[in-house]
């Protein structure tokens, strides 16, 4: 919430402490062999189906392959999943735009803010903001 901090991403103890705090949260989720993971780059912590279902509410799931879109999709619109790479825009399950850096928005966009000095996303329409600077933000 204050920076990177790559050593704790997607773990879920860092997760359900942000989410503690009362933050949202974008996970990296992947689903192999009917098994769920977590990791950005690879699939590194192993979780159960309950860790989504439970937290669901504050879940913004990125899929990080086909195997966790086709799961969050089953969910019937319950998970909050999405695909994206570097797209401009892409939906989510529940119907949010999810935005990457730099491109117009509306009142249904989240907006993926990577640089902490690039203030100008509270100028415009929103649903909501993901960074890793939200304890900076006054939103």
């Amino acid at each position: 919430m204050n920076g990177p901090n790559p050593s704790n991403e997607n773990s879920p103890n860092y997760i359900m402490s942000a989410i503690d705090k009362g933050y949202d949260c974008e996970i990296d989720f992947w689903f192999i062999k009917e098994e769920l993971f977590l990791g950005h780059d690879k699939p590194m912590y192993k979780i159960e189906e309950k860790f989504l279902f439970n937290s669901s509410s504050k879940l913004w799931i990125h899929c990080k392959n086909l195997g966790a879109l086709e799961f969050v999709t089953r969910s019937n619109g319950f998970l909050n999943g999405f695909w994206h790479q570097q797209d401009s825009y892409t939906l989510t399950t529940k119907g949010y735009i999810w935005t990457y850096p730099n491109q117009p928005t509306t009142y249904k966009s989240i907006l993926v803010h990577l640089n902490y000095y690039d203030t100008q996303f509270a100028k415009n329409p929103l649903a909501g903001v993901c960074s890793d600077f939200m304890a900076k933000h006054i939103i």
